[in-house]
């Protein structure tokens, strides 16, 4: 709900800035919701209804003669313009990839290019337009300068209406406070970017005030020559006026008729309008819309929990393999590791660049004879023990094997109850076979001959 509707009262000036001792009620307009959302949207589909169709022509790129050249004569199959003896002659046509070719989908005019708007969306765009063009602080957001204006509404009596010069239109600015706003629209014309400056419209400006009137005694021929300044009949209130490039809030100076004619215009919640079949305001989705307010009542705050007044710190769990604070808070012992490896690596560099000097002939230092000779002992030491450890793996595990084959046996002797071994029990062993050198041959056995029983003669 508009700031402005906590005056029920609206004060009218004269055309030289004093108040003239007439009020005006406020109308219940200035009370209705404020829908930007609306008045986007609505404004974006209003300013489309006054495009002009506009289109390619339908022969264009068409007028040559061209055909394809067909496959195999390893050029593309576009078609080509036919003839010869000029440079034309062989080039591609048509496409929209070629020179002086028709565009990629050429537009054309049956296009759709206006939109329909429900009425009841429109007169609510309309409505909430106005009721913002109340409120100060969003008139100041759009970019006016109205910090000297008298009053919000501003209402003025209805001799300016008899204007029909400008000269008495712009005393009459200065004397309103309003003349600020008119310099801004002045500095800020400017050429207009794009081919808009070949299509009569050349330049660019700031929007100034908008002056709402009920009869025209010669207002407009007045203020038509100021730079931008609109003027609009009360009746014919355009949203493109109220609200222009869809942002609520545009600086309105009302004459004392057309202010009066607000409510019977739009009506109010009590009463619906009478300019219009069966309208009436829309009702706003919150009566009050101060949220910091509703917040911080009482009514509110005896349902809620009591307010927490600790505060929980959260920290975010790092690896400790990658950040070293991490690992020193886990494990303060890591420093220590971390210099001992470190000096390590030094006496290992030493030692290397050490072995490769002496490799190469070159001369050594005495510290680094010293670590090379401490590294190769640490080396033998170490092949010892494996070698040791080796043996000892060996032996043990031929002990394992030893006493799993006696435990074997003690217990196929428990199960015989001490009885000794059946001769089917017993395991033919193998006979063992005769040593023999390698080395040495070994004479073959001479084969002896068969005795048949009878002597030799």
């Amino acid at each position: 709900m508009a700031l402005s509707t906590a005056r029920p009262l609206v004060s009218v000036y004269s055309e030289k800035n004093e108040e003239t001792g007439e009020t005006v009620a406020l109308a219940t307009v200035f009370k209705a919701p404020i829908r930007p959302d609306v008045v986007s949207f609505v404004h974006d589909n209003v300013s489309k209804n006054s495009r002009q169709p506009y289109a390619v022509s339908k022969l264009a790129g068409h007028q040559t003669s061209a055909e394809s050249w067909g496959t195999g004569r390893a050029v593309a199959r576009i078609p080509r313009v036919r003839g010869g003896g000029t440079h034309r002659s062989g080039q591609g046509a048509f496409g929209n990839m070629c020179r002086g070719g028709r565009m990629f989908a050429p537009t054309r005019v049956w296009r759709r290019w206006h939109r329909k708007v429900n009425v009841t969306q429109k007169r609510y765009a309309t409505v909430s337009a106005i009721a913002a063009s109340g409120v100060p602080a969003l008139v100041m957001s759009k970019g006016h300068l109205v910090q000297e204006v008298p009053e919000f509404p501003l209402v003025v009596s209805d001799k300016i209406q008899e204007y029909t010069k400008t000269k008495q239109a712009t005393i009459f600015l200065h004397r309103i406070k309003a003349w600020k706003d008119i310099q801004k629209v002045i500095k800020s014309r400017r050429l207009r970017a794009g081919k808009g400056k070949m299509r009569n419209r050349r330049h660019k400006q700031r929007r100034g005030p908008l002056i709402v009137y009920s009869k025209d005694k010669g207002l407009k021929k007045a203020f038509r020559n100021i730079p931008g300044v609109d003027l609009i009949n009360i009746r014919k209130l355009n949203l493109l006026h109220l609200a222009p490039g869809g942002h609520v809030g545009r600086f309105i100076i009302w004459t004392q008729s057309a202010f009066q004619k607000l409510d019977a215009l739009y009506g109010t919640w009590d009463k619906k309008a009478t300019l219009k079949s069966g309208y009436n305001l829309p009702f706003p989705k919150m009566s009050n819309t101060d949220l910091t307010r509703i917040f911080k009542s009482d009514e509110l705050k005896k349902y809620l929990p009591p307010k927490r007044t600790g505060s929980i710190r959260r920290t975010r769990k790092l690896n400790p393999l990658k950040h070293v604070r991490t690992m020193l808070r886990l494990n303060p012992y890591i420093a220590v590791q971390k210099r001992v490896a470190s000096n390590e690596n030094k006496l290992r560099t030493l030692a290397r660049e050490t072995y490769l000097a002496k490799k190469e002939g070159r001369p050594t230092t005495e510290k680094g004879e010293k670590v090379l000779k401490r590294f190769i002992n640490e080396k033998k030491m170490l092949n010892a023990a494996k070698i040791k450890a080796k043996k000892v793996i060996a032996a043990k595990g031929l002990r394992d094997i030893h006493e799993k084959k006696l435990e074997a046996y003690k217990k196929r002797l428990a199960a015989r109850d001490g009885a000794p071994p059946t001769k089917k029990c017993k395991k033919q062993l193998p006979k063992p076979k005769p040593k023999t050198d390698k080395g040495k041959k070994t004479a073959k056995p001479v084969p002896q001959a068969k005795s048949t029983g009878k002597a030799k003669a």
